[in-house]
C-alpha cells in the first residue's frame, strides 16, 4: 500500500499543473484535498505481468477473419501494436473445443482421438498476429468446452493433459510461439489431481517452462483452494500461479489474506477474467480502476478483461458492452472503436511485462480514486491514476526522491469528452510534481516516449449484410488457408467446416463434430447463423446431403441464440431427415409453458402433448417418399408476413401461419442427440427475395487467407 501523509504548508513548493477547469471554490481560494506520495524505488516490488483481454469464451472474433485488407490489419494494430492503440500486454485465449462457450463455438484441433489439425479455426492466426506485433506479450489460455471423447466426458483425466500438450505442440512447431502459462479449465471448478497430471505431462513433453495457473473460477469461495496449497506440498508444487475471476467481487477486507498467501507460497496472483460491463467512457474508467485496485487491494500482477474484439453479430449476447473494438461488418470493412480501448492504452502504451510495481507509489486516493506506479528495468517510471469515485477536484503531490534529475514527466489524460489526449509535460520543482485531478478521469504520467492515439483514415462506412446472398464454397480452393471456415457464418453449437463434397464435385460445408462435446454451456442442436437480424420476408435455401441417420435443416428469422449460457434459439427451421421425415418448427428459446402465437396456435399447443418439447412447437410435418441417405436434396424456407412455407426439391411440402417472429437471421442446423450428432453436408446456400435469385447475388470483397499454404495436419 502507498505511504501517504498530509500536505504541510511548507512543502507546497512544487510546480502545480491543472488539467481541469478552475472551479468556483478554487477561485475563492478554497484548498483542494491534497495527498502526498513519496516514491521509493529501493524497495523490492512485485513483477508486473501485464494487462489485457481475453479472446474467446466464445467465438468472440469470428467475423474478424472475414475482413478485407487493410481493415483487418488495422483492427489488429489497434488492439496489439505497441504504443499505438490499446497496446495490450497480456492475452488469454480460449483453446477451442467444439462446444458453445458463450456467444458461439470454435473448432477443436482434435475432433476425435485420432484427429489432429493445426490450421483449424482462427485462434492460431490471431495469436500469430498478436505476437508478431508484440513479441513480449504475456500469453496464456485454457479450454472452456472440450471434445466429448476426452475421458469419455470426464475432463479431469490424462486425456485432457495430452490434449493440451498436443495444442501447445502445434503452437510451437507450426507457429514458433510459446505459452507463458496454461489454465486447467475455465469456470468448471478445479482438480488438484488433474493439476499434478498436467504438470507431469508438460514436463515430460518439453514444456517445463509453461506455468500452470488455477483454478480460474468465479464463485465467492473461488480462492479457498489456496488453503489446501498451504497445507500440502504436492498441491503447492502443482500450481505455479494463483488465479481466479472477477476480483472486483472479492471483499477488499480479504486482500491482506490473499497477499499473505501469495507471499508465503512465493506465487503470483492473476485475475484471469475480469468483467467490466459498462457503457461509454465509464467502461474505460472502470477498466483502469479494476487494473489499479486488483494490485492495490489483492496483489494481482496480471489482469485480463473479457473480451477484446467484438467480431460477432449484434444479435448475439454480450455483442458490444465488454469489447474494446466492434468488428461486425466485414462485408463493408467498417469497424468502430469503443472508449474502452483507450482505457487499456493508459496502461498498455506505457508499461510492459517485466516491469516492477513501486509499493510506495501505489494506493487509494483519500478523496476518491487510485494510483499505481511501475518502474522499468531501465528505470523509466509510469504512474497510472483514476478518479472514478472522486466527488470533485483534488491534488496529488508526488515526491520523486531525486529519481528524475533533469527529466520531465509526460502526461496523458482521458475523460468523458476526450480520450487519450497528450497534456503539457510536468517539470519537477525541488524533486516534486503536483497535479490537480478532475473527477471521473484517467491520467498517465511517464518518462517513456513514443506514444500516440493511433487511428486510420477512411474507415469504410457501414453497410447492411449483402442481399441477395449466395455461397457455393468454391472460392476456398485451399480450405486450410481459411481455417476451414467460410466467411460470415457464426457457429453457435459445434463446428461447420469447408470440406470436399462426398461426390467429389467440389467443396461444401459440413458439420464435423460426430458426438456431443463436453460443452461449457448447455447446447441445443448443431447450428450456425449468418445475415441480418432485421430481415423479414425472404427465402433461405441450401442443398443438403444426408448420411444414414442424419437430419439437416435451414433456419430463418433467427432473432436469439440464447443468453450466453444456453443456446436454444428463437426462430424457425425446416428440416429433412434421411428417412424422409420433414418438419416445419418454431423454436421459442428456453423451455416455457407460456402460450405463444394466435388462438389457433395456442389450441395446437394444447392439443399436442409433444408441442413444448425442447422449446419447439411443430407447425407442420410430413413423411416424404423417395428420400434416402447419400442423396442431395434442396431445402427452401420462405417467409411472407405470417405465412411460412417449406419446399423440398422445388416442391412445396409444408406450410403454416405463425406470427411469433417476424424478423431475424438465416442459418443452417443439423440433428442432435445424446450420443451422436448429425454430420451432413450443405452446398449452394442462398438467401434471396421475391425479385432476386442466387444467380444475381451482391458482390463480396475478396477473400484474405489467414494461413500459409502448408500442411494442415501435423
Amino acid at each position: 500500500m502507498a505511504r501517504t501523509m498530509p500536505l504541510k504548508a511548507a512543502a507546497a513548493v512544487a510546480l502545480a499543473i491543472c488539467f481541469c477547469p478552475t472551479s468556483n471554490a478554487q477561485q475563492r481560494g478554497a484548498e483542494l484535498p491534497t495527498q502526498r506520495v513519496i516514491l521509493r524505488v529501493d524497495e523490492n516490488g512485485k513483477r508486473f505481468d501485464g494487462i489485457g483481454a481475453v479472446n474467446g469464451g466464445g467465438a468472440t472474433s469470428v467475423l474478424l477473419k472475414d475482413y478485407p485488407e487493410p481493415q483487418r490489419s488495422q483492427i489488429l494494430d489497434l488492439i496489439f501494436r505497441p504504443k499505438f492503440g490499446a497496446s495490450i500486454t497480456a492475452l488469454l485465449v480460449e483453446i477451442p473445443g467444439d462446444g458453445n462457450s458463450t456467444q458461439g463455438s470454435m473448432p477443436s484441433h482434435m475432433h476425435t482421438r485420432d484427429d489432429l489439425n493445426y490450421q483449424r479455426g482462427y485462434t492460431w492466426w490471431l495469436i500469430k498476429e498478436a505476437k508478431r506485433r508484440n513479441p513480449h506479450l504475456t500469453l496464456t489460455g485454457m479450454a472452456w468446452s472440450a471434445p466429448g471423447w476426452i475421458g469419455n466426458g470426464d475432463f479431469w483425466t490424462q486425456d485432457a493433459a495430452d490434449y493440451y500438450v498436443k495444442w501447445l505442440s502445434g503452437l510451437r512447431k507450426v507457429y514458433g510461439i510459446e505459452f507463458d502459462a496454461i489454465g486447467l479449465r475455465n469456470e468448471k471448478g478445479g482438480s488438484f489431481a488433474f493439476a499434478k497430471i498436467l504438470r507431469k505431462t508438460l514436463d515430460a513433453n518439453g514444456f517445463s517452462n509453461v506455468k500452470v495457473q488455477g483454478f480460474d473460477d468465479w464463485p465467492k469461495d473461488k480462492l479457498q483452494f489456496v488453503r489446501e496449497m498451504l497445507a500440502d506440498q504436492e498441491k503447492r508444487n502443482a500450481i505455479d500461479i494463483i488465479s481466479a475471476h472477477t476480483f472486483n467481487e472479492v471483499p477488499p477486507t480479504d486482500g491482506d489474506k490473499i497477499r499473505e498467501w501469495s507471499h508465503e507460497l512465493k506465487k503470483p496472483v492473476w485475475n484471469s477474467e475480469e468483467h467490466v460491463y459498462k457503457s461509454g467512457f465509464d467502461c474505460a474508467l472502470s477498466i483502469v480502476q479494476a487494473f489499479n485496485l486488483d494490485y492495490i487491494r489483492y496483489g494481482v500482477t496480471l489482469t485480463v478483461n473479457w473480451y477484446d474484439i467484438a467480431g460477432l453479430y449484434p444479435m448475439e449476447p454480450y455483442s458490444e458492452t465488454p469489447a474494446a473494438l466492434l468488428a461486425r461488418s466485414p462485408w463493408s470493412g467498417h469497424y468502430q472503436e469503443r472508449e474502452a480501448l483507450w482505457g487499456y492504452a493508459h496502461y498498455g502504451q506505457f508499461t510492459a511485462p517485466g516491469w516492477t510495481y513501486v509499493p510506495t507509489g501505489s494506493g487509494e486516493l483519500n478523496a476518491g480514486g487510485s494510483f499505481v506506479t511501475l518502474r522499468s528495468p531501465k528505470n523509466d517510471l509510469t504512474i497510472i491514476i483514476e478518479s472514478k469515485s472522486a466527488k470533485g477536484p483534488q491534488q496529488m503531490q508526488i515526491d520523486l526522491q531525486g529519481l528524475l534529475p533533469g527529466k520531465q514527466m509526460h502526461a496523458w489524460r482521458s475523460n468523458s469528452s476526450q480520450q487519450f489526449k497528450r497534456q503539457p509535460d510536468l517539470s519537477p520543482a525541488n524533486g516534486t510534481i503536483t497535479i490537480t485531478l478532475e473527477p471521473n478521469a484517467i491520467y498517465t504520467l511517464t518518462t517513456t516516449t513514443g506514444q500516440q492515439k493511433g487511428a486510420f483514415a477512411n474507415v469504410p462506412e457501414d453497410k447492411p449484410f449483402p442481399f441477395p446472398y449466395y455461397e457455393k464454397f468454391e472460392e476456398y480452393a485451399s480450405p486450410e488457408r481459411f481455417g476451414y471456415l467460410p466467411r460470415y457464418t457464426a457457429d453457435i453449437d459445434d463446428a461447420f467446416q469447408v470440406a470436399d463434397r462426398p461426390d467429389g464435385k467440389g467443396l461444401a460445408l459440413r458439420q464435423v463434430v460426430p458426438f456431443p462435446p463436453n460443452s461449457w454451456a448447455p447446447e441445443w442442436n448443431p447450428y450456425t447463423i449468418l445475415g441480418d437480424d432485421q430481415w423479414h420476408d425472404y427465402d433461405v435455401s441450401a442443398d443438403v446431403y444426408l448420411n444414414p441417420g442424419d437430419t439437416a435443416g435451414v433456419m430463418g428469422r433467427v432473432n436469439s441464440v440464447g443468453t450466453g449460457y444456453g443456446t436454444i434459439p428463437k426462430g424457425y427451421f425446416l428440416s429433412l431427415a434421411a428417412d424422409g421425415l420433414c418438419r416445419l418448427v418454431v423454436v421459442r428459446g428456453k423451455i416455457s409453458n407460456a402460450p405463444v402465437g394466435d388462438a389457433d396456435q395456442q389450441a395446437l399447443a394444447r392439443s399436442k402433448s409433444e408441442a413444448l418439447r425442447g422449446g419447439e412447437l411443430e407447425l407442420a410435418a410430413t413423411h416424404l417418399d423417395k428420400i434416402a441417405p447419400r442423396e442431395w436434396h434442396t431445402l427452401k424456407l420462405r417467409f411472407e408476413g405470417t405465412r411460412i412455407t417449406g419446399s423440398v426439391d422445388g416442391k412445396q411440402v409444408l406450410s403454416a401461419e405463425n406470427d411469433l417472429y417476424l424478423t431475424g437471421m438465416a442459418g443452417l442446423m443439423t440433428g442432435g442427440g445424446a450420443k451422436v450428432l448429425s454430420t451432413p453436408f450443405f452446398d449452394n446456400v442462398a438467401i434471396t427475395g421475391k425479385s432476386s435469385t442466387r444467380e444475381n447475388p451482391q458482390p463480396l470483397p475478396s477473400l484474405s487467407p489467414m494461413y500459409s499454404a502448408t500442411k494442415a495436419a501435423q
